[in-house]
């Protein structure tokens, strides 16, 4: 008999659904990694978070979280839920029915965990901070880099500090919108026509348009305002739209960047949710993208400056303006949890470099394993 140690599992724990409005995009992410994680290396624990915000052990089955048309799954709440205990690394599992005597099951360690939240309460550092509470590794960006991405105006804010070109825009905060709704109206007409009217903290297209006139920026305000009570009005950048997907460097090293990739719509010109999530035949991409060699690489540079800039770890995706007129780009904004279906760019993009979805995850969980815990 052989005396060797067999050795363990990783034991990941995938958290998805979330309490934002990309609740459904959140669980067909996790469909997609359920599908693909290397269930030889790894050990799965699927937690479903409500959108009220509990927590819950889910079945371990990818085709309950896919999207089915435009139609997404829920996170539905559940006799049982789970606790979170800092600095233990480890989870329980108890009745969330009030008895007499209420035991818990020990979940065991948890080795690390891969959150799968898009939007607020999960990719905006709220969730990384818990995790960093807890003293548990876990997959991409931390506290700060997380909170300053989430934040479309503090991203253009730091990267403009640090000389990156962003275009130009307007943030309107709750109170200035409330007390002087005329005065900012007045502020994003010098930016021209058209505008795209933005909610600061939310991703996946959602309450985001296109203004064509004037008259109706107020209400393209108050629409973006029912995602997030803060606004950021973009002036249009025109170009072709390009992204770099961005991943963390191994042991310090410099981070890694896919080739280019361009995004084309059929028909239309606004990438909106319907076209990244719905009617994947009116969107397709380029990659590596038709750009000037010269260019590309001058994109692929302002990338990783701007993931270092912003202390980003793990994955980002960079996504760029490109004027081919003046051969000139811009910054449009910093996504630290990207779309990871088997449809979105960036693990496409990953494809193109040779790294396949499945190494794409692998190669996630060991960065994230080899990251210290702590301050770093």
């Amino acid at each position: 008999m052989s005396d060797s140690v067999v050795e363990r599992k990783i034991r990941v724990m995938l958290v998805f659904g979330g309490r934002s409005g990309e609740h459904p995009i959140s669980c067909a992410t996790a469909a997609g990694v359920l599908s693909a994680i290397d269930r030889d290396r790894f050990e799965v624990i699927p937690v479903g978070i409500t959108p009220d915000g509990r927590w819950l052990r889910v079945p371990d089955d990818p085709s309950l979280y896919e999207l089915d048309g435009d139609t997404g799954a829920t996170i539905e709440p559940g006799p049982r839920q789970l606790a979170v205990v800092p600095g233990d690394s480890a989870f329980f599992e108890f009745d969330s029915v009030a008895t007499a005597e209420i035991s818990a099951l020990d979940l065991g360690m948890v080795d690390v965990v891969f959150p799968l939240l898009h939007g607020p309460y999960g990719e905006d550092g709220t969730f990384q901070g818990l995790m960093e509470m807890a003293d548990l590794h876990y997959v991409g960006c931390g506290v700060s880099a997380s909170a300053l991405s989430m934040g479309k105006h503090l991203t253009k804010t730091v990267l403009a500090g640090r000389g990156l070109p962003v275009g130009q825009w307007k943030f309107i905060p709750p109170r200035q919108w409330v007390e002087d709704r005329e005065g900012v109206l007045e502020q994003c007409e010098a930016l021209g026509l058209p505008l795209f009217v933005k909610p600061t903290r939310a991703g996946s297209s959602l309450g985001i348009s296109k203004v064509e006139r004037f008259e109706d920026l107020g209400e393209a305000i108050d629409q973006a305002r029912l995602v997030d009570p803060r606004v950021i009005v973009e002036a249009m950048n025109p170009g072709r739209e390009i992204e770099c997907a961005v991943l963390g460097g191994r042991n310090g090293s410099e981070p890694r960047v896919a080739p280019l990739g361009e995004i084309v719509l059929q028909a239309g010109d606004f990438y909106d949710y319907e076209t990244k999530y719905v009617d994947h035949d009116s969107v397709s991409l380029q990659c590596p993208a038709d750009l000037p060699e010269g260019v590309a690489a001058r994109m692929q540079e302002a990338a990783i400056d701007a993931f270092e800039t912003l202390e980003c770890e793990g994955l980002a995706r960079v996504d760029f303006f490109y004027n081919p007129d003046a051969e000139s780009f811009i910054i449009n904004e910093v996504n630290t949890l990207p779309g990871f279906t088997p449809f979105s760019m960036y693990p496409m993009m990953w494809s193109r470099a040779g790294v396949e979805y499945r190494d794409l995850v692998t190669e996630l969980i060991e960065l994230a394993l080899e990251r210290p815990l702590g301050l770093r």
